[in-house]
């Protein structure tokens, strides 16, 4: 039996595995997608949305399955911890879409005459998604720790980015279209970024059976 259990719980980390390198290639290809004006890669990630979706579905199935058979903590908060990175995982796999979707429709009309960060927004929320997912893998908690506080450099990318494009929308009424496409896939990314620190923090979890999110309420109560 014990035997058994283990080779399901296997199989789980080795779907959730798959999951996680599926869900960064996507978020990788859409970036490329949107940053190089690729309309067929573009095209491509936006056709591979479903598989996700199905990943989760899977996961969840075998971690319901797994929870029926009374595990350990340990186990218990592996089993727990799948559902909800899987979770996160399949969302982010819906902001590579819209991100996709909205490269598509850029790669269709002239560039923009306007610098903005996005290059380098875009490499720091893959690169943070990058590190929370191995981080998981290595069950490395201070690796995970250490993704959580910049999420702030990506909000603040955002907001710089934001501003820049409504400022263009305002002199160059001709450019609102693009610039929205813009506005949507940079705000995806923030919420990439964002999947990326729940990432972390479940990894956080998993690894010192420690709960850190939401410190300042979790101080709140305690005091």
């Amino acid at each position: 039996m014990e035997r058994h259990f283990d080779n399901d719980l296997g199989e789980l980390k080795q779907k959730l595995l798959t999951m996680a390198s599926y869900a960064e290639k996507s978020v990788s290809d859409a970036v490329s997608a949107l940053v190089n004006r690729d309309l067929n890669l573009a095209l491509a990630v936006k056709a591979n949305d479903e598989v996700l979706d199905r990943f989760e579905l899977e996961v969840d199935e075998m971690a319901i399955n797994l929870l029926a058979k009374a595990p350990l903590a340990s186990e218990l908060r592996l089993v727990t911890i799948s559902m909800k990175l899987s979770q996160n995982l399949e969302r982010v796999g819906d902001e590579a879409a819209k991100i996709a979707k909205r490269a598509r429709d850029l790669s269709r009309e002239p560039p923009l005459k306007l610098t903005l960060e996005l290059p380098r927004m875009s490499s720091l929320a893959l690169e943070l998604l990058k590190t929370a997912l191995d981080s998981f893998v290595h069950k490395n908690s201070v690796s995970a720790r250490a993704v959580i506080p910049r999420d702030k450099e990506v909000n603040a990318l955002h907001k710089q980015i934001q501003a820049q494009l409504i400022e263009h929308m305002k002199q160059s009424p001709d450019n609102i279209q693009r610039c929205l496409h813009l506005l949507i896939a940079t705000k995806s990314l923030e919420r990439i970024a964002d999947h990326a620190t729940n990432i972390a923090e479940e990894v956080v979890y998993l690894c010192e059976a420690q709960d850190i999110r939401h410190p300042n309420k979790a101080g709140q109560a305690t005091s």
